[in-house]
């Protein structure tokens, strides 16, 4: 009635399958990707701050550009050193980092993110002439 042997064979199985992906995937983790800047962007040297901040807060300094920009109509942006800066998607970020592909897909696709920007901004605006 009490079959021991296939139990504990069943439990081996199961432990195994379970644990497989860490364990497959142990040591093999992909590299952290290093977006390619485009030549502007070199010569500048400057974003509108500074890397690291870039780096963690572009997010969050977008959503308030958004929120200022709608809600407030100001549209320029001042840094803490001084800098003005148009609160622009397309026209100050795209500026410098023009290559989606190369930019900005490559971080957001290793960390399995799809932001909502390109929903509408999937090209620099045309300048109107008045």
């Amino acid at each position: 009635m009490f079959d021991g042997g296939k139990v504990i064979a069943g439990l081996i199985v199961f432990v195994i399958l379970a644990t497989f992906p860490f364990w497959y995937n142990h040591g093999k983790a992909a590299p952290i990707p290093e977006p390619k800047l485009t030549e502007k962007a070199k010569t500048e040297k400057v974003c509108i701050l500074k890397k690291e901040l870039m780096k963690s807060e572009h997010m969050q300094i977008l959503n308030d550009w958004r929120n200022t920009v709608v809600r407030n109509t100001n549209r320029i942006y001042e840094t803490p050193e001084g800098k003005r800066y148009d609160m622009s998607l397309s026209n100050t970020c795209l500026d410098c980092h023009s290559n989606k592909a190369d930019f900005c897909d490559k971080c957001h696709n290793y960390v399995a993110v799809s932001p909502y920007c390109w929903d509408c901004h999937i090209e620099k605006p045309k300048e109107t002439k008045e």
